[in-house]
């Protein structure tokens, strides 16, 4: 089978594309033909080296798959082949979606939605579980509450926004101008434009100086330390990036608030969750730009540009007849 190996730490030129051999399922697990995968930034970040004890050299990476069951090992009740289905491998554990054939534990699969396309199944597994362990599972986000959704405009973001609104959230984000309308159409409440206007005097004007009761954290950084300012007393604070500088939390203590620190987990459970929000018209992923298999080192140097002009995520059609 074809799949694009990783040989070593580096820049997107770090690829190669490769024949390797087809795996094969052992008892509980599923072989899935991949029909698409996603870019995320996990994925850069796995390529260009920040994770090297977890990550043996060379490897196959990614973290989405969309595909059908090809065959299933012993033990396998839930699928068959021919089977629609999506999920998320396993981090750091095995070989990644990269390719054109993968094996997954029978407990981490679920059936893909019928009116979602691979490609945009593919772009939701793992953002999608992603916001559903930090707003539901960590933050325990409630009707009525408010919660301000950083970078609204990415990946994780307009699946957060969705989310929240389908719980019964009032929503602000950060976007840039030029992504409002996007932003708006997702069902976001407030936006604000963070490089015209500082997000916390947005925050505290919008909600009349009490704050919001949920930040939720794609960016990391000063956009992390700075987010308790916007929280109302016992506010909660959920973020899915790497702490890359040491946190002054005197804020965060001053508002009795809490901290949650999210690298999700793969279930089935998740998966069909979002899936009923999916049928109930409540949640939609979208795919911002289409690559081939051949071509995903063009979609990491996108990904990591500034101002890549992207709205949701970059799908991979790992089977051809996807991107025609």
């Amino acid at each position: 089978m074809k799949a694009m190996v990783l040989k070593s730490f580096g820049g997107p030129e770090s690829f190669e594309l490769c024949d390797v051999p087809r795996p094969v399922p052992h008892s509980g697990q599923v072989l899935v033909r991949v029909h698409a995968t996603s870019i995320n930034p996990l994925d850069f970040q796995v390529r260009r080296g920040d994770y090297p004890d977890l990550v043996q050299l060379p490897t196959i990476t990614g973290h989405d798959v969309s595909g059908v069951v090809e065959e299933v090992g012993p033990g396998v009740t839930n699928f068959s082949p021919g089977d629609e289905v999506w999920y998320t491998p396993q981090i750091f554990d095995g070989p990644g979606s990269y390719a054109e054939y993968h094996v997954a534990a029978e407990s981490i699969i679920g059936m893909k939605p019928a009116s979602l396309s691979h490609l945009e199944a593919a772009s939701l597994t793992l953002v999608g579980g992603t916001a559903w362990e930090a707003l539901v599972v960590r933050a325990a986000l409630r009707v009525g509450e408010s919660i301000l959704v950083h970078g609204g405009a990415g990946g994780v973001g307009h699946v957060a926004i969705q989310l929240a609104k389908a719980m019964g959230a009032r929503v602000f984000t950060t976007v840039r101008e030029a992504n409002f309308e996007f932003a708006r159409s997702l069902g976001a409440d407030v936006l604000i434009d963070y490089k015209q206007e500082d997000y916390v005097d947005a925050i505290m004007r919008e909600t009349g100086g009490r704050g919001v009761d949920v930040v939720f954290d794609t960016i990391g950084g000063n956009t992390l330390t700075r987010s308790p300012d916007t929280l109302a007393q016992l506010g909660r604070v959920v973020t899915i990036v790497d702490i890359a500088q040491p946190q002054n939390v005197i804020q965060a203590w001053g508002k009795n608030a809490s901290y949650h620190f999210v690298f999700t987990r793969q279930n089935r459970g998740k998966l069909d969750e979002l899936s009923a929000l999916i049928e109930r018209g409540q949640l939609q992923p979208n795919v911002g730009a289409v690559y081939s298999l051949a071509d995903i080192p063009l979609a990491h140097a996108r990904l990591e540009s500034p101002n890549n002009g992207l709205q949701g995520k970059i799908a991979i059609a790992v089977d051809s007849r996807l991107n025609s």
